[in-house]
């Protein structure tokens, strides 16, 4: 258990409003205690009985703090919930954070919906099937395959082990009643335009009136910077005087209210915040394309952070917890994460935004990873494979929703595509289709191995404990393009913070990862890659008495480097933190130091 574990309770799970940028102040929180029962394909769902097991909802049945820790592929949950009386002129909204990975949603004995897909949020309309008065009854059937089928899961499998983690079956993100009117907005879209000192407002309305109109205002610490009003099926340009640039040394956030007005009456009205920002790769001063935020260059230092939890698996404890994981990459010095195989709840991109964490958002993997034995980089024969049309369909439909429901974070910097080649297909159409969906970002089509890369505008390798990035500029198309390259895994053990002993950092494999011994042995080492990075991204490589450095890179150098990782993770050992978040492995000055390019201090 981490220490927060301890202030979970039946009566306290996730308390906090779960959508920071759509808020109402009216609301039911429907986290706590459900019943459970295992499932069997085809079955009738179980309407009015006690299910046998309870299970502390959002956590996944796997998870120590769901009460349950088992594993299963079908599962039933029910509850009774009371709709409160002062809603009864309301349309009644069912939100669900996430369900991994099929969920089929039943109120009152009535089917209300069905979704597919692990880490969006989804929501029903069940005002219609709710009884007059009483406890209303709500049963939700969870198929999950994990890796026994094609679609989006991330690093979860049935049997974890290595870089494999485990299954998270079933409701995993906080589950949500909320009133509304007939007429109402669903969704905002934000994006924001440095040139123009505007931002461009959007929103999706139901059950608008004919001639309603939409009205958003911008405030910055109580006092209006800008206000504008039209139809409401119309995109708005809201115009800010004088606008202050939210950037990682900066994150300042504007608060905005958009209300829906009929014959000037407010008819429905919401909460959200932005922040001003443009994001780019683009040439520097030094001739070399750097990742630039506002025309700034970002240092290169980035760590992949995969957001697991030993208690929790995929869902923090509290909300404190995820926090500190944000807070704690900004004080080692970072100021870029790599969401890895996973999307968080908006709580914790909620958090990034207001800390100034930039986040490189990776699109969770889908099917099988391919084996990379004897691969010829460059070759996209040996990469590219056909996707059975459904299994497509799904990655991509999962793709466009993490895209659309992710987009209005300034902290998020860009987009990965595919991991390690993992489930790649339609390489360069599916790069388009996010080019489209937000051309505000770059796109970084295929991590890792760079197979196909050409089209995507970057140069991406992994190589431990590396960084790559030599053979890359001497590979076809390769001179002269950003480099982005993960690098790391530094493994040591802290006797009594291990998720087992059988834990995974195997040095003198074709892995090349290094076991550390000390605090000051990790930190030494850790220093050493800092300033090799350090060393290519301010002075092309030529900076005497660093390794490699009669390489010429041409132009080539690195954009962000991503260190692998911020936390161990059940067996994997190469986090600057472990697993339950105690021990920090790492000298933190030391490596904040390395991480901002200053070595004298980190020396």
């Amino acid at each position: 258990m981490t220490r927060w574990a301890g202030s979970v309770s039946p009566l306290n799970v996730l308390p906090d409003y779960p959508r920071p940028q759509l808020v109402r102040e009216r609301w039911l929180n429907l986290n706590g205690l459900w019943e459970l029962a295992f499932a069997r394909p085809g079955e009738p769902p179980p309407f009015g009985r006690r299910l046998p097991h309870d299970i502390l909802v959002p956590f996944a049945i796997e998870s120590a703090l769901s009460g349950l820790k088992m594993k299963a592929d079908r599962v039933w949950y029910r509850r009774t919930f009371d709709v409160p009386r002062t809603w009864s002129d309301s349309r009644i909204l069912l939100h669900f954070g996430a369900v991994d990975w099929e969920a089929c949603v039943y109120v009152n004995g009535h089917a209300i919906g069905e979704h597919r897909g692990g880490f969006d949020g989804f929501t029903f309309d069940i005002t219609d099937f709710l009884s007059a008065s009483g406890p209303q009854e709500l049963v939700v059937g969870v198929f999950d395959p994990t890796d026994a089928g094609e679609q989006p899961r991330g690093k979860q499998v049935r049997a974890p082990g290595g870089i494999w983690y485990t299954s998270v079956t079933g409701i995993w993100q906080t589950v949500w009643l909320e009133p509304v009117p007939a007429a109402s907005i669903r969704e905002l879209r934000l994006v924001p335009d440095v040139d123009a000192a505007t931002l461009r407002v959007t929103a999706r309305i139901v059950g608008s009136p004919s001639g309603a109109t939409l009205r958003a205002v911008a405030s910055a610490e109580g006092e209006t910077t800008g206000t504008v009003e039209g139809g409401a099926d119309a995109t708005l340009s809201l115009e800010i005087e004088d606008p202050q640039l939210w950037s990682p040394a900066s994150p300042f956030l504007y608060d905005l209210e958009v209300s829906l007005l009929d014959g000037g009456e407010t008819v429905d009205r919401v909460s959200s915040y932005f922040g001003v920002r443009e994001v780019a790769i683009a040439e520097a001063a030094d001739g070399n394309k750097r990742l630039m935020v506002n025309g700034e260059t970002v240092p290169p230092m980035t760590v992949l952070d995969q957001g697991y939890w030993p208690d929790g698996l995929y869902t923090a404890p509290t909300d404190e917890a995820l926090r500190y994981d944000a807070e704690l990459a900004g004080k080692l010095g970072f100021a870029m994460l790599r969401k890895h195989g996973k999307v968080e709840p908006e709580r914790w991109y909620y958090w990034c935004d207001r800390l100034g964490l930039l986040v490189w958002q990776e699109m969770p993997g889908a099917g099988q990873l391919l084996s990379l034995d004897g691969m010829t980089l460059y070759d996209k024969s040996h990469i590219e494979r056909p996707r059975d049309p459904d299994s497509a369909r799904q990655f991509e439909k999962e793709l466009e929703r993490l895209i659309r429901g992710r987009g209005n974070h300034p902290s998020i910097a860009a987009w990965i595509v595919f991991n390690s080649g993992w489930g790649q297909y339609d390489t360069v159409r599916i790069m388009d289709r996010v080019r489209d969906l937000d051309p505000t970002r770059p796109v970084t089509t295929v991590a890792g191995w760079n197979l196909l890369n050409r089209q995507g505008g970057v140069v991406d390798q992994y190589q431990y404990p590396g960084p790559g990035g030599r053979e890359h500029a001497q590979s076809p198309g390769g001179q002269g393009r950003p480099l982005f390259a993960e690098l790391g895994a530094l493994g040591m053990v802290v006797d009594g913070h291990t998720w087992s002993e059988d834990v995974w950092a195997r040095p003198s494999t074709a892995w090349d990862r290094e076991l550390a011994g000390t605090r000051e042995e990790l930190t030494r080492r850790y220093v050493e890659l800092a300033g090799w990075i350090w060393g290519r991204w301010l002075w092309g490589g030529q900076l005497a008495g660093w390794r490699d450095a009669s390489w010429r890179p041409d132009g080539l150098a690195h954009v962000a480097v991503f260190y692998t990782q911020l936390t161990d993770v059940e067996s994997e050992i190469s986090g600057l933190v472990t697993y339950d978040r105690e021990v920090i492995k790492i000298e933190v000055g030391r490596v904040a130091a390395a991480n901002r390019g200053d070595f004298r201090s980190a020396r």
